[in-house]
């Protein structure tokens, strides 16, 4: 359950417009749902401000559907990363078969399904731009486009700008500096997120991808360039993990903001 969906079931029960049994039984499946292979975790959304992501990769299409329907059954958002595309299909056809049918889209770049009950406003300092190397790298880059605008960020694109080629990337030092924060998706050798962190003064989450030959070790290469990187401001998150860099792009973007929920506390002081 959201917080803004809390505060309105206790603003009804303080009205009278629902009873103190009917409250009760709403909130009986807080903090947690047990699904005997998945336990639901409806309170995150309270905790953190943001609702449980599901990892669709080594579930099956029925755990991820009957996680999703619980989940979706609060109200809030849904997001599930890592869907392979057989996967997916038969993950609609389930939600979509339904009494009541959950319409879910998903993006078959990102590997994602989405369901926008009710979507975040915009809110944070500014947008959060993705950059990536190379086209290959694109997938990794739209998981994090997707999981940041699921949060209420505005982002923007920025794609094969990569060190082969680095005139195209100084060519795009207004956009880079224009952003709250930066994250760099890169494979190979990950040189460019050392050359944005030394390019802006922005707060820059490096992704390093598996893309690359033999001597990238699927990705390791590129993880150890950027955790080396002699840029100050560059974080590194782990191989393909597009997930992680936007949460924690959101987090950087909404510091010193009311947390998500918060927002409607504060006006009604």
């Amino acid at each position: 359950m959201e917080q803004s969906k809390l505060r309105e079931l206790l603003e009804q029960v303080s009205a009278g417009g629902v009873t103190v049994d009917d409250a009760v039984s709403r909130l009986r499946s807080l903090p947690f749902e047990d699904l005997g292979y998945a336990t639901v975790d409806h309170h995150r959304s309270l905790r953190l401000g943001f609702p449980e992501v599901v990892l669709g990769s080594c579930k099956t299409p029925g755990q991820i559907a009957g996680i999703v329907e619980e989940l979706a059954r609060g109200g809030g958002n849904v997001l599930v990363t890592r869907v392979a595309p057989e996967a997916a299909g038969d993950v609609l056809a389930r939600l979509g078969s339904l009494p009541e049918p959950f319409p879910m889209e998903h993006n078959p770049v990102a590997r994602t399904l989405v369901l926008r009950h009710n979507p975040l406003p915009r809110a944070g300092h500014g947008a959060v731009l993705v950059v990536t190397a190379g086209t290959g790298d694109i997938p990794v880059a739209e998981e994090a486009c997707v999981t940041a605008e699921m949060m209420g960020n505005e982002v923007d694109r920025m794609y094969d700008v990569g060190v082969a080629g680095i005139h195209r990337v100084l060519n795009q030092r207004q956009r880079l500096e224009a952003a709250a924060v930066v994250i760099v998706v890169a494979g190979m050798e990950g040189a460019l997120a050392s050359v944005v962190g030394g390019l802006v003064p922005r707060p820059v989450v490096a992704v390093p991808t598996s893309v690359g030959y033999g001597a990238s070790f699927g990705g390791v290469a590129a993880l150890l360039g950027m955790l080396n990187s002699c840029a100050a401001g560059v974080s590194v998150v782990n191989i393909d993990n597009g997930f992680g860099a936007a949460y924690v792009a959101t987090l950087i973007n909404r510091l010193g903001l009311p947390a998500a929920g918060e927002a409607g506390k504060e006006a009604g002081r």
